[in-house]
């Protein structure tokens, strides 16, 4: 049996959002399609590997296509001087009620715990709220679900960016 601990977080308005330091170097967001399956597949296992992440670490690309296929899903990798640093998957929920769930969220290790989190969970979050459902629905809400397998400072880092606990 298994000791996590699952934490559900929310945010209802951008406005709730602080915005994180800056890095102590340009981090910036690249959106990516269907095309970079191989690479999204390969950051999802570098991310995950030292927390245990099995979830999509057996995903084929051909799988990680179909993901993006998907409408209302987008996502983005996180480059540092032009080097993988993160990566994040949002859904806009096709349930057309506005809800935005920010579906896979990480960074590197070679970029864990040096600065870089707080500034990118600020973008991607900002990322979430522009976002619109596959009806054109906006978004009204931002969710992100993290757990004691997760990075020690994945949860600290959700609730200074104005994320806060709610129970489905």
């Amino acid at each position: 049996m298994s000791d996590e601990t699952v934490t559900r977080l929310e945010m209802t308005s951008p406005s709730q959002l602080v915005p994180g330091r800056l890095p102590p170097a340009r981090l910036e967001l690249h959106e990516v399609d269907r095309s970079a399956a191989a690479l999204l597949r390969s950051t999802y296992v570098r991310i995950g590997a030292p927390h245990g992440w099995v979830g999509r670490s057996g995903w084929s690309d051909a799988q990680w296509e179909e993901e993006l296929s998907r409408p209302g899903v987008r996502a983005w990798v996180a480059r540092v001087d032009g080097e993988v640093a993160g990566l994040v998957e949002l859904e806009a929920e096709p349930s057309g009620d506005g809800d935005v769930g920010i579906v896979v969220f990480g960074l590197v290790p070679e970029f864990a715990a040096r600065g870089f989190g707080g500034h990118f969970l600020t973008l991607a979050t900002r990322a979430a709220w522009e976002m619109t459902s596959p009806e054109g629905t906006p978004a009204t809400r931002v969710w992100v679900q993290t757990s004691s397998g997760d990075h020690p400072h994945a949860k600290p880092n959700y609730e200074r960016r104005g994320f806060r606990e709610f129970q489905p």
